[in-house]
């Protein structure tokens, strides 16, 4: 969040360095899309990532707890299963949150008002 004094109203500390860059915020929008998970592959390709850049992003989510990866077996062939983790999906929340408020304010800096439909866009959330 922003300052609370004022003195740094356009800070945006919410704005999480571990999310914030593109491939990983790409992999948390397909995670929360997909509460049950998505196995490696699949968001290898929704993300238009290589293995090992998909690979590196993983390590950084869950070494931040935001996601857990699960290795296993189907059949003889290796099959990975990643998943937001409960905390994972508040704080991609909290984050979209921020942005949110990002877009009002840049607009309202623009001295044009939000589009209807851009306050809000979480539901739950104000």
């Amino acid at each position: 969040m922003s300052k609370t004094d004022g003195s740094a109203p356009f800070s945006y500390d919410g704005l999480d360095r571990v999310i914030h860059e593109k491939a990983r915020l790409g992999l948390l929008t397909s995670l929360m899309a997909h509460p049950k998970g998505l196995a490696f592959a699949d968001l290898k390709q929704l993300c238009g990532l290589t293995d090992g850049n998909l690979s590196r992003h993983l390590q950084v989510l869950q070494e931040a707890g935001l996601v857990e990866v699960t290795k296993g077996y189907e059949g003889n062939r290796p099959h990975t299963t990643c998943r937001l983790t409960k905390a994972g999906r508040h704080r991609f929340l909290d984050y979209l949150a921020v942005l949110e408020r990002l877009v009002r304010d840049a607009a309202a800096a623009a001295g044009r008002e939000p589009a209807p439909n851009s306050a809000g866009l979480i539901p739950g959330r104000a």
